[in-house]
């Protein structure tokens, strides 16, 4: 098949999140299997610099749009083409894809992907300058939601998925939007890109792809109740025949605690000590004391209320204080949690190393040198780090939600009985929950035999990508 894939971010060329590694994973696992595979990405000032492009030539799209380049080259370590969508006015700019260097929403983002999504449907139809039509179109995240929209009506387009990373972001902005876009009229109702007096760039998606997709089975189900549904949930029951989950995959290459390039020692995750050598290196790296006798807890991601780190910052201090426990936090987010943790390393500076920011080398060495891993997660889509930690025998405690009730299962006793349990799990939102879990994990740590069968079970785990790729592919033929 011929696939065009629309994304916001793909690793390797620009990254703010998951949807980076999914974007850049799994249209090299399609490409993989043998099917022709375009990724198509707005052409930000940092994506043009990291490689070579040619020019493809010119797209001419509807007012109120310029035409605009389309540039052309290849994903690193891949043979995927990708196609990046060059308008300078909207594009050449400092700062993350979404972001002002203030932090601060660009105030045109409406029309930044405004034109991202034209210039995507555009691409659909198979004209000039790239005369290549795809069988499928499959369009990621409100950022690409008004492409499935724009080409509704017109006949001879792709057969479109859309796939929801995160409903919480849904790309809505005032009704002047839609005017300045120059959308058509009959756009604007309930049933389409509408939403309660606003304009809806993820409502496109969802109202109008022949399937929807979300990262996980779980989450599938959730945002179907008025809890994760955003006020969505009632347009996404009526589609609930064509929506689907499909539990994302990462990279077994990059993620493989036998071959990472970034780790002090290289091991088997089911073997404790050599591991444990990571573990020493860390600590003295990161000026922790280096107590093996200790447990270290680790967590990695964004520092907002969604992923919980205030139940960590909460249920850590009288671990910390007692000195029953040492942890390592890497991330970076609202302030107030930043300097929360902040506060905790100076009370407790040989106890726990706090890093605000991003380290990619980092993290590698934190899924390697960590026993457990926090995820309490409010709601999680899908998330990645727990399937890491399970790859570098690091057992994950998380919160019964989306895609961690996916992978993550609890070590009961009938799940430990049949050899299934890979971690530790909880549902109740708060600290005493998540305090009640680390506890038992950190009874389990001082019992060699049941600690090793967690880490077996978990490194056993099947979560490359090429599996989840012909889930794609099975759903895009029953599609066509």
């Amino acid at each position: 098949m011929r696939i065009l894939f629309a994304s916001s971010e793909a690793r390797s060329l620009i990254k703010t999140g998951g949807l980076a590694d999914v974007s850049a994973d799994l249209p090299t696992a399609l490409s993989e299997l043998g099917h022709e595979v375009r990724l198509v990405l707005p052409a930000y000032l940092d994506s043009k610099a990291k490689h070579a492009w040619k020019k493809l030539g010119t797209l001419a799209l509807p007012p109120p749009f310029p035409p605009v380049e389309v540039l052309e080259g290849i994903l690193p370590d891949s043979q995927v083409s990708v196609w990046l969508i060059d308008a300078p006015l909207y594009f050449d700019r400092a700062g993350n894809p979404y972001l002002s260097p203030d932090g601060h929403e660009w105030p045109d983002n409406h029309l930044r992907f405004g034109l991202f999504g034209q210039a995507i449907a555009d691409l659909a139809l198979g004209g000039a300058p790239t005369h290549w039509r795809p069988d499928i179109l499959h369009c990621n995240d409100w950022q690409t939601g008004l492409a499935p929209a724009l080409l509704s009506d017109r006949p001879h387009r792709p057969g479109c998925v859309f796939t929801i990373h995160n409903l919480a972001y849904q790309g809505l902005f005032p009704r002047s939007a839609f005017d300045e876009l120059e959308l058509p009229h009959h756009l604007w109702n309930p049933e389409a890109l509408e939403f309660y007096g606003q304009l809806s760039f993820i409502k496109g998606g969802i109202a109008f792809a022949d399937r929807l997709t979300t990262v996980s089975p779980t989450y599938a189900r959730e945002i179907l109740t008025p809890e994760q549904g955003g006020g969505l949930e009632g347009l996404l029951a009526k589609r609930a025949n064509v929506l689907t989950g499909i539990l994302n995959g990462i990279d077994t290459h990059l993620w493989d605690p036998r071959h990472d390039r970034f780790i002090a020692h290289l091991y088997d995750p089911t073997d404790r000590a050599a591991k444990a050598v990571n573990t020493s290196a860390l600590r003295t790296a990161l000026g922790l004391e280096n107590i093996a006798s200790l447990p270290l807890l680790a967590h990695i991601g964004r520092l907002v209320e969604q992923k919980g780190i205030d139940l960590i910052l909460t249920a850590l201090e009288p671990l910390l204080a007692a000195g029953r426990a040492q942890a390592v936090i890497l991330g970076s987010g609202e302030k107030r949690f930043e300097q929360g943790l902040e506060k905790l390393a100076m009370r407790y500076p040989r106890m726990i190393a706090t890093r605000i920011g991003y380290d990619e080398a980092l993290a590698h060495r934190i899924e390697a040198s960590a026993d457990a891993f926090l995820m309490p997660s409010r709601f999680e889509p899908c998330g990645l780090n727990q399937m890491y930690s399970l790859r570098y025998g690091t057992v994950p405690i998380v919160r019964r939600t989306g895609g961690l009730a996916d992978t993550v299962i609890d070590a009961s006793p009938e799940a430990l009985l049949e050899g299934k349990a890979n971690g530790f799990v909880f549902d109740e939102i708060s600290s005493a929950a998540l305090s009640v879990a680390i506890e038992r994990a950190l009874d389990a740590w001082h019992k060699p035999d049941l600690w090793a069968a967690l880490v077996a079970a978990g490194s056993a785990c099947e979560c490359d990508w090429r599996t989840r790729a012909r889930e794609y592919v099975e759903l895009y033929r029953r599609m066509l």
